[in-house]
Parts: structure tokens; C-alpha cells; sequence
């Protein structure tokens, strides 16, 4: 049984951020899970839990709070689920944003079921990436930055190939917000192979170089200064994780650092 404490930790994390979830529920999250083979799969006891979610998410909002108990719970078992069972835990997760919820009487949106799955798909990839990439970028979400922006850090999370050149693109985007988000979900891939590395830094640099040289050539441009402001927390945080250089903490430096060592082996290091 899911107690009131635990569905409350992930309505909290939905509202608030990831980072109110229990020491214990983001170790389950991410615990190693056995081989698939030895792994329970079609279990009845998922089967029901996944039909009762899909019928409080039926409910318009008023049953929200029941549902974000059971995603709490999947996201439990998820790692010692056998690949029928994923995917299915992972598909009824995604479905929850073909839904609509309305706002309060105030035009606060109600996002709290949408920020729960999110942060939940972000930890079961890769069964979650297709739909972390499809609504990410869905029109349903266009003004809806909160909820966007949660699904992109997610899909980050997830620390799959498939997520890399859509976090790119987003690098781009209009919105400083879904820029930075973008930042974050790709300083993920610390670990990933060194050409793909390569690639995120080249792109993430170009971006926040961009934005830089606009403000030193019209230094009372507000518009720009904001996105700048922003942006450049999370960008050049992952440009030192994607780089293995903790030193820098400026665009211009990264720049000249990147034209010195763009040819060079990252890794060599730390090799054995």
C-alpha cells in the first residue's frame, strides 16, 4: 500500500522539484536491477495498479493526488520489472499528457500530475525516451513552460543517445528557460562516448558564445542580458562536466580551451 507520506513526496516533488523526493525513494529509483531473465513480468498486481491509475487520471484533476501515488509506486518497481512490464508502466506514465487539466479560479495551471510523470519517465529510460521526445516538443505544452521544461530535464535523465540531438535543438529554442533546461538535461552525458560529447559541448558553447558577444556588443540590451543570466549557470556547468575541465567559468575561456583541445583525447587521463 502507498502511504499518504509517500504520495505527498512525489505531489511535492511534482510542484516543487525532484529534490523533495525522499533519500530513499531516489535510491529506489535508480537501484541496479536484476538481469531481465530473473525478473517477475505480466504480473497481475501491475496489470490492476495500471488500470486504477488510467481510471483516477479520468477523473478531470480530482483524483490526481491517487494517481501520483500509484506512478510513486511504479516508479518503485520499475527497475525489478521484467521489459512487458516497463513498457507497459512506461506507456500508461506518458499517456497522462494526451489529458488536459483545467487552471484554478486564480489562471494557476494545475501541472502537478504532468510534473509527476516526468520525473518519474526521466528514470525509466529507455522505455520512456519516445514519449519524453514527443511531448517535450508537443504543441500541447507550447505555453505551458513548467511542464516543458520538467520533460526535457527528464529526458536528460534518461541519458539515452535518442535524447541528444532533440536536447540540442532545444539549445536553440526562444525560451531562455527551455534553453537552460536543455543545458542541464545534456550535462547528463558526462559518460557518454567522447565524440557525442564532443558534439553537445561544440553545439552548447556556440549558443551561450552567441548570447555573450550580443550583450558585449549592447551591454543595456535587457532582453538578451536576461537570457544570458538565465542560461549560463547551466550551460557552462555542463560544459565543465562534458569537458572534464571544473577551472572555467567563463564562455571566452571554454572558447579558446575548446580551439586548443578540440582534436585532442578528452579521456586520456583517465585511462587505466
Amino acid at each position: 500500500m502507498i502511504t499518504k507520506t509517500r504520495a505527498l513526496a512525489l505531489v511535492l516533488a511534482a510542484c516543487f522539484g525532484a529534490s523533495t523526493l525522499p533519500v530513499a525513494l531516489a535510491a529506489t529509483a535508480v537501484s541496479a536491477p536484476q538481469d531481465d531473465e530473473e525478473k517477475p513480468d505480466k504480473r497481475p498486481e501491475i496489470k490492476e495498479a495500471l488500470a486504477a491509475f488510467k481510471k483516477h487520471v479520468s477523473k478531470r484533476g480530482d483524483e490526481d493526488v491517487e494517481a501520483i501515488a500509484i506512478i510513486d509506486r511504479m516508479l518503485q518497481e520499475f527497475p525489478e520489472s521484467g521489459p512487458k512490464d516497463r513498457k507497459a508502466i512506461a506507456k500508461e506514465i506518458g499517456a497522462v499528457f494526451k489529458l488536459k487539466r483545467k487552471p484554478s479560479k486564480e489562471n494557476i495551471l494545475d501541472n502537478k500530475l504532468f510534473n509527476a510523470a516526468a520525473i518519474a519517465l526521466g528514470r525509466m529510460g529507455p522505455e520512456s525516451v519516445k514519449d519524453l521526445v514527443k511531448w517535450s516538443d508537443h504543441k500541447n505544452f507550447a505555453k505551458n513552460v513548467d511542464v516543458k521544461c520538467r520533460l526535457i530535464r527528464a529526458l536528460g535523465k534518461t541519458e539515452d543517445e535518442d535524447g541528444v540531438d532533440p536536447l540540442i535543438d532545444f539549445l536553440g529554442h526562444h525560451d531562455a528557460q527551455v534553453q537552460a533546461a536543455a543545458a542541464e538535461g545534456l550535462g547528463n552525458y558526462g559518460e557518454a562516448e567522447q565524440k557525442e560529447r564532443k558534439k553537445i559541448f561544440k553545439k552548447m558553447l556556440d549558443q551561450i558564445t552567441r548570447v555573450k558577444n550580443a550583450i558585449d556588443v549592447d551591454q543595456v540590451d535587457p532582453i538578451e542580458r536576461k537570457r544570458y543570466d538565465i542560461i549560463a549557470g547551466p550551460m557552462l556547468t555542463s560544459l565543465q562536466v562534458l569537458s572534464g575541465n571544473d577551472e572555467i567559468r567563463d564562455p571566452t575561456a571554454f572558447r579558446r580551451w575548446w580551439n586548443k583541445n578540440k582534436k585532442k583525447d578528452w579521456d586520456e587521463g583517465n585511462k587505466d
